[in-house]
């Protein structure tokens, strides 16, 4: 009893029974407290879902449909993933004002909070793509040269070879990217907005449109230089052309009058 006694006492004893103690508790947190986060996780999406399903009934069911599931006056929202709301309700484009051929860009109605409460609601109806992260739309890092060729490739058809935007059939139209945020840009890739095709990772890599989005970001911003000089509105031989055509061909209709007009003068003299 005397040396048990001392063993208690001994200098090392109370460092033993602390680290034993902390090692006992750690051991507890890392068995329950994963799952309490979690519940608190699922808790905290599934009052997003329920506030977004309050700000869909009012701002988005008279012309999706109390599910989503879509009427004439709009399509079914089942499966378009959260990336399609973030993308419609944060640059403006939905709620629609009024219906036409295509939805403008426009200042948004409803604040980051609530856009993405309503992309809970709606990507709780069926999955679909997701909003991007910083790491995957930031244009840093991205190949700017081979950005450009993929933009010739795949874009430049509708939205001009430096994204300027350019007229479609029947009242539509590709919008200007000038100045439009990377992460909607991507999220544009994604989802294949209105006349726009998509491009999802299966046909597109991430890697392939973070470099499309550096292209944009080099040629197309209001920090972007012009190289060349005067750009005439990055428009394409249109612009160009009429610039020809105009001072071109004026200013040589010009020298031919001065021309005649000295011709003239000589003679009389």
């Amino acid at each position: 009893m005397k040396k048990l006694s001392a063993r208690r006492r001994h200098p090392l004893a109370a460092v033993v029974v602390l680290l034993f103690a902390l090692a006992v508790t750690g051991g507890l947190y890392a068995a329950f407290a994963p799952a309490e986060s979690a519940k608190a996780d699922d808790t905290a999406q599934s009052l997003a879902i329920e506030e977004g399903k309050k700000l869909y009934s009012v701002g988005c069911a008279s012309c999706h449909g109390t599910g989503a599931q879509g009427t004439s006056d709009g399509p079914s929202l089942v499966g378009v993933g959260s990336a399609a709301v973030d993308f419609q309700v944060r640059t403006g484009r939905m709620p629609m004002q009024q219906q036409g051929a295509q939805a403008p860009r426009k200042k948004p109605v409803y604040t980051q909070a609530q856009t993405d409460q309503l992309a809970a609601y709606i990507a709780s109806l069926g999955a679909g793509p997701s909003v991007p992260s910083k790491d995957q739309y930031s244009p840093d890092g991205g190949d700017i040269a081979k950005g450009g060729e993929l933009f010739r490739t795949n874009c430049a058809q509708c939205h001009n070879f430096t994204g300027k935007g350019g007229a479609l059939s029947n009242g539509k139209f590709a919008p200007s990217l000038e100045d439009v945020d990377p992460k909607h840009i991507y999220e544009a890739m994604q989802t294949g907005p209105q006349n726009m095709p998509s491009f999802p990772d299966t046909t597109m890599s991430q890697k392939n449109k973070k470099d499309i989005i550096a292209y944009l970001d080099e040629v197309n911003t209001s920090k972007s230089e012009s190289p060349g000089g005067l750009n005439l509105g990055g428009l394409g031989p249109v612009s160009e052309g009429l610039f020809g055509w105009i001072f071109g061909l004026g200013a040589l209709i010009a020298l031919a009058i001065w021309v005649a007009a000295r011709t003239a003068k000589a003679k009389k003299s």
